[in-house]
């Protein structure tokens, strides 16, 4: 099997099955369901064919209804789309089941991105102790997000990991009961899930997939690089922002965050003791089983009756396992060993936090919640802050901000957004207190745009009583193309200012800096965002080792590794030695991660991939771009920006989002606890606007603009001076390039204009959808023309077969999606038509979910 191509064995193991399974589906009888599943085949066939016919969305519908219905009503029409929906949101995740079932056989486990290739490969260079001495620094940090683009309830991910074992064993009969129990099973959530909710669901992943996996990984390199020693570093930690991101939402408070915190500690602790109810099974000698039978006492208060004493830690529970293995090192023949050895080092990884919880906040927010802190203690006469700090120069008020300590009762401010913002920092000292430091030791200021930003929010930290030094990593967020281009001098600031330095010092002279996010691509489309985040960090690398810093990147899913959806890794292997490369963080939102991390094994695969794109920089090669590169994508990201900025500035850009996508329906769902934007404006703000909902409509619409607009007129630029030659010459060259453009490869092969041609005979809107089409076709025939493929992602046949199947099973749901929005569009011109609105509205909604989880990322 493993000897077949790897395109042969995704046929055989993925689109094969799938059709066998799928034809079971559709036979299968559902309560409220009469013939969904013989009626949708036909349907998908007309939209097919519709499409290539040059029909409607509208047209299609009502052909089919003409062809295949008898006089239906209107409520039998409209009851028949839904049912659909119901039938292709299950055939979507019957579909993600098979892929993850066939992950191991589809993907070498031991090929290229693997540890146990990057090993041989070090063997091979004879480079082993130089990947040794890299992987005792070296970090992946994965920070689960609950961004809205996951919709799926705990119940239905259960029917996923079920169904995945029973497709491995090909046991049908599990199989049919399991496709019954999903027909039956509600997909949607009737209520708006609250930020504890979100932190439930993806915890479900911590405690089912990571807690096998890291560790998996972590023994690997043990056992196979360091011949069994111990090593003193993670290698990969794991992060968490449901229940401490606070950017936008309202509905994170300090009880939740706690709560949160709380129930990661919870959850690791019942992790742990199951395990030590299994080792007890192991080690019944004398000495040892007395060791476990007090541990899992310990553990019993804490799990089972939630013990709230602070009386047990992860230094109290490895110094009991260190002496449990000592012994049986010296009196038992070291047997069992290897069991104890494994658990030992799921408590060095995941200690009493699991995940660190992140706290997050807009500068903005802070800026005010700070400037009412100072009157507050001014009307009170307490001098922590002189009476002219707000008349002082922005130099001066970091000087004084650099040095405050204190510890200040919430109660006596005056401004709910000073209260809540000093509460959540006194969470911090709490969290730490009972899950450890790591429970809770980062605040990330989103928006940052000045060194004050980060002095206010690290003198807010100094007035929240901790003692001497502050435990805590503050972490400027820079997220437009401005911000980025001043990230250097603000940085250089801080680096200066002696009490920061000072904190940085008792840091392990680290500082950790946010870069990109959603927000960037959003603000200077995609081939600026990415090239300003690359010389962001260039910059930020050298006035970081000039200061002997080691800065660390954390990357948001919207930044460069993902904009396109393309291959994380590969973005991190293309960096060169002008980047720090010492860790990579990176956010995982949405449905990336059931697709990327999902299950066991394609979680160890991908965590794998991303800690060897670490060692291929480093270790095996250094990509650099020369002046000539340099010269030219700098050139083209220019061309790009400013075709971007021109198009964001279009007098129809916000209407057209607003009138003709699903933008106004994230809203109204009930996906994420967060807002779809930062104000309470009636009237769409486009800087308020989040990245999420605005990536997401795009690709609602099959016009994945974030991922590619802008890219085809800088190409273009060159094509008709003659100098294209050039820029194949760079594509060729450099890897960071190539990985650029291939991801925005994967958002064009997402990309579907014939879903909304229609739209060009709009009086309108017409000629802006013409704009956004020109665009695409100009990228997509230069990105060709520059690989010399004849077709998209051709260097990629697995995931090129697989984005075909999955926009495939939801060609009908994009057909009613387009359909109910025509419908509301025409029932809007009369006030009488509400009843109707809403119904078709419904529909909209309905069919953002299974849209969203086919993509398996948003652009």
């Amino acid at each position: 099997m493993s000897g077949l191509p790897k395109l042969s064995r995704f046929n055989e193991n993925v689109l094969s099955k799938y059709q066998i399974y799928n034809s079971v589906f559709t036979t299968l009888p559902f309560d409220s369901i009469n013939n969904t599943g013989v009626l949708l085949p036909l349907f998908h066939e007309l939209c097919k064919k519709g499409f290539e016919a040059g029909k409607n969305p509208t047209e299609i519908v009502n052909s089919f209804f003409t062809k295949y219905l008898e006089n239906p009503s209107e409520k039998e029409k409209t009851d028949m789309l839904f049912h659909f929906i119901q039938y292709i949101e299950r055939q979507v995740v019957l579909f993600d089941a098979i892929e993850d079932a066939a992950f191991p056989v589809v993907n070498n486990m031991d090929g290229i991105g693997t540890l146990r290739n990057s090993r041989e490969l070090a063997i091979i260079r004879n480079k082993k102790e130089e990947l040794k001495a890299y992987l005792e620094e070296f970090k992946v940090r994965i920070v689960l997000t609950a961004h809205p683009t996951q919709f799926y309830p705990g119940s239905v991910l259960g029917i996923i990991t079920d169904l995945d074992k029973a497709i491995q064993n090909d046991d049908l009969i599990l199989i049919k009961k399991l496709l019954a129990q999903l027909g039956k099973t509600p997909f949607y959530k009737k209520e708006k899930p609250s930020p504890f909710d979100e932190a439930v669901s993806l915890i479900w992943y911590l405690e089912h997939v990571f807690y096998h996996s890291v560790p998996r990984i972590y023994n690997y390199i043990q056992n196979n690089v360091y011949d069994g020693n111990p090593i003193d570093n993670e290698i990969i930690d794991l992060g968490f922002w449901p229940g401490g991101d606070r950017d936008g939402n309202p509905f994170v408070t300090t009880e939740i965050t706690l709560n949160v915190a709380e129930r990661l500690r919870q959850s690791i602790l019942r992790n742990y003791y199951r395990d030590v109810r299994k080792l007890k099974r192991r080690f019944t000698f004398d000495g040892v089983q007395e060791i476990f039978a007090r541990i899992e006492k310990r553990l019993y208060k804490h799990v089972v009756r939630s013990y709230t004493k602070v009386n047990f830690s992860q230094k109290i529970l490895l110094q009991e396992l260190a002496d449990a293995r000592k012994i049986i090192e010296t009196k038992h023949q070291s047997l069992f060993l290897e069991e104890l050895d494994d658990f030992i080092n799921k408590v060095r990884i995941f200690g009493f936090h699991f995940a660190t919880l992140d706290l997050r906040q807009d500068s903005r927010v802070h800026h005010k919640a700070f400037t009412q802190i100072v009157k507050d203690l001014h009307a009170i006469g307490d001098t922590t802050f002189p009476d002219n700090f707000e008349h002082l120069s922005e130099a001066e008020q970091i000087k004084i901000l650099a040095v405050i300590k204190g510890n200040i009762d919430p109660k006596v401010l005056t401004d709910e957004i000073s209260v809540k913002t000093i509460e959540s920092m006194y969470a911090l000292k709490e969290i730490q207190q009972r899950n450890g430091e790591r429970g809770a030791n980062r605040y990330i200021i989103s928006n940052n745009q000045t060194a004050l930003n980060v002095m206010q929010t690290f003198a807010m930290l100094n007035l929240c009583g901790f003692e001497n030094e502050l435990p805590v990593d503050v972490i400027p967020l820079f997220e437009t193309v401005e911000d980025l281009k001043n990230a250097e001098d603000v940085m250089r600031t801080l680096y200066s200012n002696r009490s920061y330095r000072y904190h940085l010092e008792k840091r392990k002279n680290k500082q950790t800096i946010m870069l990109g996010f959603s927000d960037g691509t959003k603000d200077g489309g995609y081939l600026m965002a990415n090239w300003g985040i690359f010389k962001a960090k260039e910059a930020l690398t050298r006035v970081s080792r000039e200061f002997d810093i080691e800065v660390i990147f954390f990357d948001g899913r919207g930044g460069p590794p993902a904009r396109g959806g393309g291959k994380t890794h590969q973005f991190y292997a293309s960096l060169g030695p002008t980047i720090e490369d010492k860790e990579i963080q990176l956010t995982i939102q949405g449905q990336t991660i059931s697709s990327n991390f999902g299950t066991q094994t394609s979680s160890q695969y991908n965590l794998e991939q991303l800690v060897s794109s670490g060692i291929k920089n480093e270790v095996f090669t250094k990509d650099q771009l020369n002046d000539k590169h340099r010269e030219l994508i700098e050139d083209m990201a220019s061309t790009s920006y400013q075709t971007y900025v021109d198009f964001k500035n279009h007098p129809q850009f916000l209407p057209y989002l607003e009138k003709m996508s699903t933008l106004k329906y994230y809203a109204k769902t009930n996906i994420g606890s967060r807002p779809s934007k930062r104000s309470n404006s009636e009237t769409l703000d486009f800087s308020a606007l989040r990245a999420i909902p605005f990536v997401g409509s795009w690709s609602q619409l099959k016009q994945n603009v974030p991922g590619f607009y802008g890219v085809g007129t800088a190409l273009k630029k060159y094509e008709d001076a003659g100098r294209f030659d050039e820029v194949i010459d760079f594509y060729n060259a450099s890897d960071f390039f190539k990985t650029l453009l291939e991801n925005s490869m994967m958002s064009l092969t997402k990309s579907f204009f014939g879903l909304t041609a229609y739209m060009a005979d709009d009086p309108v809107y017409g000629e802006f959808w013409k704009l956004i089409y020109e665009e695409y076709k100009t990228t997509k025939r230069l990105l060709l023309k520059l690989t010399g493929h004849k077709e998209l992602m051709e260097n990629f046949p697995v995931g090129k077969a697989s984005i075909e199947i999955r926009e495939q099973i939801v060609l009908p749901l994009l057909t009613i999606q387009q359909y109910a929005l025509k419908q509301i569009q025409e029932l809007q011109k009369d006030d009488s038509n509400l009843e109707k609105i809403e119904v078709f509205e419904k529909m909209v909604m309905r069919s953002l979910f299974g849209n969203i989880n086919a993509s398996r990322n948003s652009a």
